[in-house]
């Protein structure tokens, strides 16, 4: 266990909702568990006006109504809350975060200046923040490092992300900017490089000789609930796939770095984001599926449609659902499909990746032979499936599909750190691994634009009925190719929570 240096963690977006329910709550779980530096502040920064004992009171509230606290841990963990409220839109205003920073260095002896800079804002700060900070001499590692993480969404389209990404260089190198994808944090994701480097029985198997298709799903059993104003102008492409869902198909797909780093690591990623097939307008008819969920009754429970939720216009066509058959033109993977699912008011929340392999040369066993496949669960109940074929007792061969489970919840001596605690203890010691470099950014919004562009005309919109897998098209997808999705449960009347 490596400890960070002592440093100070600025969190922009102070008094707002994912500074309650994750950035404080993964601090504290930190330094319960004794994984932050002997010397450090945590300053939160934003509008409110709030005094350092106001905001300390606020946070200790709020973590033991969420969080299991011990009362003399929680009460040394708040000695190192601070607070200075600023206008973030004004740079002549982060003078007082300036002069702040250099009073909270001198109470806790701090040699060097380390600085993270958490901005937790709305996506308008993004280069607002960085500007400031750089205006004000903020940015400058003379005096130790300063190291800047930025939420998603990284850019509302390719134009905006390279607009983004260049007005954030203006003021930082991209060795100081970690662009943050919780779901790399996820150790399932991580898993998969130690599963597929690892185990001389995987590596030689994955690729386009052994592999028949792979499938990825990202589901989710709630709806936009308050977010209908902003997922209105997102919807699904922009909210989970273009970042997270092809994050997660690049670790899949990825030749094995030369070391384990963050340099060889993303440098494996981008080259395979940089090798998925271009969508062509055949491709965004016929392999592309967007849809909207609509009313439905569920275990006795009335849930309305994306277009009667809060803030949502009563014409939307935003895509709540989007599903895709896909291509990494490269030698592993050639003419291998990609199916990619990612959906709101699903039956279950889970994601999960499939890989299935191909029957054997001869099956003698006839078409009912078992599928041998990995799945590979990211979230809930993290772990690995294996399915594979063995003889029915009885008489006779008759093969029948059995599975190997693993679960990581199984590893009691272990406790695995969130995904937001693994990232911000990564930023802290300076490992870039998990989080997004500007070209694997640019590469996802290049492959997405297509889609988006789409989007704008007078597309297919499909309906689903909410605690469903989604619109029949997609099912389509995979059918008209022989091929069909794995279903972790059949729908909300069955179960709301599906084991491996």
């Amino acid at each position: 266990m490596v400890i960070p240096e002592n440093s100070s963690i600025v969190i922009f977006g102070a008094s707002g909702d994912l500074t309650y329910r994750k950035l404080i709550p993964a601090l504290y779980h930190l330094f319960a568990s004794k994984q932050l530096p002997k010397s450090f502040a945590i300053l939160g920064v934003s509008r409110t006006k709030y005094s350092d004992e106001s905001y300390r009171e606020k946070l200790k509230k709020s973590l033991q109504e969420m969080e299991k606290t011990e009362p003399e841990t929680l009460e040394a963990f708040c000695d190192h809350l601070h607070y200075q409220a600023i206008d973030t839109s004004d740079t002549q205003d982060y003078a007082k975060l300036a002069t702040r920073l250099d009073e909270v260095a001198n109470q806790y002896g701090f040699e060097q200046r380390n600085t993270l800079f958490y901005l937790a804002t709305p996506p308008s700060l993004y280069s607002i923040i960085p500007a400031s900070l750089a205006a004000h001499g903020l940015n400058s590692e003379e005096d130790g490092w300063k190291r800047l993480i930025i939420e998603k969404p990284f850019g509302y389209d390719l134009a905006s992300a390279r607009k983004l990404d260049k007005e954030i260089h203006e003021h930082f190198q991209e060795h100081q900017i970690y662009r943050i994808d919780h779901y790399l944090g996820k150790e399932t994701v991580q898993n998969l490089l130690v599963l597929r480097f690892s185990n001389a029985m995987f590596e030689p198997l994955w690729n386009h000789q052994y592999v028949d298709y792979v499938e990825i799903t990202g589901a989710e059993f709630l709806g936009v609930e308050e977010r209908g104003g902003y997922y209105d102008g997102s919807g699904a492409v922009r909210d989970m796939f273009q970042n997270h869902l092809l994050q997660v198909l690049a670790m899949v797909g990825m030749e094995s770095p030369a070391q384990i780093n963050a340099d060889a690591i993303r440098n494996e990623v981008v080259k395979v984001l940089q090798c998925l097939r271009p969508l062509s307008d055949d491709d965004l008819r016929d392999n592309l599926v967007l849809g909207q969920y609509t009313e439905s009754n569920v275990r006795g429970q009335f849930l309305p449609s994306y277009r009667d939720e809060h803030g949502v216009a009563d014409d939307s066509r935003t895509e709540t659902y989007v599903g895709l058959k896909m291509f990494i033109d490269n030698w592993r993977w050639n003419g291998v499909p990609f199916y990619v699912r990612s959906g709101k008011r699903l039956p279950t929340r889970v994601t999960e990746v499939v890989i299935h392999f191909k029957q054997t040369p001869h099956p003698v066993f006839g078409k009912n032979a078992p599928e041998n496949k990995l799945i590979i669960r990211i979230q809930p109940d993290e772990g690995i499936q294996m399915s594979f074929g063995l003889k029915e007792p009885g008489a006779g061969f008759n093969a029948k599909e059995v599975k190997m489970n693993f679960h990581y919840a199984s590893l009691q001596e272990t406790q695995m750190l969130t995904a937001y605690e693994r990232l911000l203890l990564d930023a802290l010691n300076g490992d870039a691994t998990l989080f997004a470099r500007s070209d694997a950014v640019e590469a996802c919004w290049e492959f997405v634009q297509p889609i988006l562009d789409y989007k704008q005309g007078p597309q297919a919109l499909y309906g689903y009925a909410c605690g469903t897998w989604g619109p029949k098209e997609c099912d389509k997808l995979l059918h008209d190719d022989g091929r069909a999705w794995r279903f972790p449960c059949k729908n909300l009347t069955d179960t709301d929570y599906c084991e491996l």
